[in-house]
């Protein structure tokens, strides 16, 4: 037998095994309650069987745009009514949701892409719905914020997911110094339009840590960028990158490695809010160095300034 004939073989092996498995699945039907679906985040090959299933048996399937939800439903050959439940419709559609779902019907909830909830409606809806005593389910599948830690280069023991950094400058910069301390690789997700103003917002609070930028991942064109904060404001300097953006910053350094320099940047945004004492305090805690550090910095930096 030749390679091509086996691997013709086996691909008919996998098929019949895959068919045969959804099936099952299918004729199974789907337990009632809320069904959380996570779908592709660009990939159409991503979905799982058992979310193709459960978009096929669902009583009603929610999602977040037709369009989107039509494309893949049809890549598929999937055909059945939509609902719409997003941002802005969410507190109208909810209540009637619920009623279907105490009326024991199996419910799906899809995104427009990877697993619903992550950045995109539905915690109310769950939070109801288990107030409710109904029935939650998953269906995992695709996060595009774990998906780039994989592939980041940068620790992956703990993280922290901080979804989507405030669009004003003021607001981002203090909610990067408040995540300054947590010892986890910080994840957020980003529009490509705001990126340059991250990465700078980034190197002035959290100082030379490694950032990694996943651009559209799992599509066809997907790019890693990796370098400190700096140094990718200096590469991707010119046209603004296009795209879905997922931004990684490695955990804070150990205590003995916390340099004066990141004191003094901490200290810069904390007393733009804080009195100087609470600013001390505040940075001491964060960066987990000690208090008599920090103060000193700051009464050094003021005779710098004074003279």
């Amino acid at each position: 037998m030749s390679e091509n004939e086996h691997g013709t073989n086996r691909g008919a092996r996998i098929s019949r095994r895959t068919d045969s498995q959804l099936e099952a699945l299918l004729n199974q039907g789907l337990a009632p309650g809320l069904h959380i679906v996570a779908t592709p985040i660009g990939n159409l090959g991503d979905i799982s069987l058992r979310a193709l299933a459960a978009l096929a048996s669902a009583d009603r399937l929610l999602c977040e745009d037709t369009r989107r939800a039509r494309k893949l439903l049809s890549h598929y050959g999937i055909s059945r009514d939509l609902r719409v439940y997003e941002e802005h419709s969410a507190e109208r559609i909810r209540p009637y949701v619920l009623e279907w779902l105490r009326a024991g019907e199996a419910v799906a909830l899809i995104s427009d892409a990877g697993t619903p909830l992550i950045s995109d409606p539905g915690y109310k809806l769950v939070r109801d719905a288990v107030e409710a005593g109904v029935p939650v389910h998953t269906v995992p599948g695709p996060v595009a914020a774990v998906a780039a830690l994989t592939v980041s280069g940068l620790p992956t023991d703990s993280f922290f997911f901080a979804g989507f950094l405030p669009p004003r400058a003021a607001a981002r910069r203090q909610r990067l110094s408040e995540l300054a301390g947590v010892e986890a690789t910080l994840i957020f997700y980003e529009s490509a339009a705001r990126l340059m103003s991250v990465l700078r917002d980034i190197a002035d609070t959290l100082g030379e840590r490694k950032v990694t930028i996943v651009r559209e991942i799992t599509k066809r064109f997907e790019t890693h960028y990796r370098g400190t904060a700096e140094a990718l404001l200096a590469e991707l300097e010119g046209p603004a990158l296009k795209g879905e953006i997922v931004v990684l910053v490695e955990p804070p350094t150990t205590q003995g490695e916390v340099s004066d320099e990141l004191i003094l940047q901490q200290l810069e945004q904390a007393t733009r809010t804080m009195s100087p004492r609470d600013a001390v305090r505040w940075v001491a805690d964060v960066l987990n160095v000690q208090r008599k550090r920090v103060y000193d910095l700051m009464v050094a930096q003021r005779r710098d300034q004074d003279h």
